[in-house]
C-alpha cells in the first residue's frame, strides 16, 4: 500500500465516523483515562482496520461515541507516511464536503519546530429527523519514528437549537480550547 493511500485510509476513516457496535479494545496501549482541561476522557471505541492503522475513541462517563459532546481520539498510523500526506488528503476530503455542506470551514497551523500540524474544521450533517449535527474538530498530526500520531478533540451539538447555540459560542469554545489542546502532552502508544 503506498503512503498516499495508507494516510488517505488513515483520514477517510476520522471525519465524522460513527462506529455501529461500541467495542473498546486497547490497541496502541492506552486504556485511560485520559485527562484533558480537568476533564477525564475513557476508552470507549476503538478498531484496528488494518495490520498499521489503530484508532481509539475517548469520551468522558455518561457520553457514548454514537452521541457525544466531547471526545478525544488518537490514532497512529505506522509506515511511510508523512504528516504533509495525512493533511492534504484531509483538506482534500473537506473541500469536497463542502459541496454538500455549506457550514465546513477549515484552517491549517503549523508548528515547523516540532513538525506539528493542526487541522481545525467545522463540518455538519443532518440526521434522520433533518435536524443538525454540528462537530469541530481540532486533529493534531505529528510525525513519529514509525509514521504519525493524530490526537483529536472532537465537539458536537445535535438538533437546531443546541446547533444554533452551539455556532454561537464557536468562537469562545475554539479559543479556550485551542490553546490547552496544543500545550497538552500528546498520547504516548505503548503498543
Amino acid at each position: 500500500m503506498t503512503a498516499a493511500r495508507s494516510a488517505l485510509l488513515f483520514l477517510a476513516l476520522t471525519l465524522m465516523t460513527a462506529p455501529a457496535v461500541a467495542q473498546a479494545i486497547d490497541f496502541l496501549g492506552l486504556p485511560g483515562p485520559i485527562e484533558l482541561d480537568g476533564k477525564s476522557y475513557e476508552l470507549a471505541w476503538s478498531s484496528q482496520p488494518s495490520e498499521n492503522y489503530s484508532k481509539q475513541e475517548y469520551v468522558p462517563t455518561g457520553q457514548s461515541v454514537e452521541n457525544y459532546d466531547q471526545m478525544l481520539l488518537v490514532e497512529r498510523l505506522t509506515g511511510d507516511v508523512k504528516v504533509i500526506d495525512a493533511i492534504k488528503n484531509q483538506i482534500a476530503m473537506l473541500e469536497k464536503r463542502k459541496g454538500a455542506d455549506p457550514l465546513t470551514h477549515f484552517e491549517v497551523l503549523q508548528n515547523d519546530a516540532t513538525g506539528e500540524v493542526v487541522l481545525d474544521f467545522l463540518v455538519s450533517a443532518k440526521d434522520t429527523k433533518g435536524e443538525y449535527v454540528i462537530e469541530w474538530n481540532l486533529y493534531r498530526y505529528a510525525p513519529t519514528r514509525s509514521g504519525v500520531l493524530l490526537f483529536a478533540l472532537s465537539r458536537r451539538a445535535y438538533g437546531n437549537a443546541n446547533a444554533k447555540a452551539f455556532l454561537g459560542g464557536l468562537k469562545q469554545l475554539r479559543a479556550a480550547q485551542t490553546g490547552v489542546f496544543l500545550k497538552a502532552a500528546l498520547p504516548q502508544p505503548q503498543n
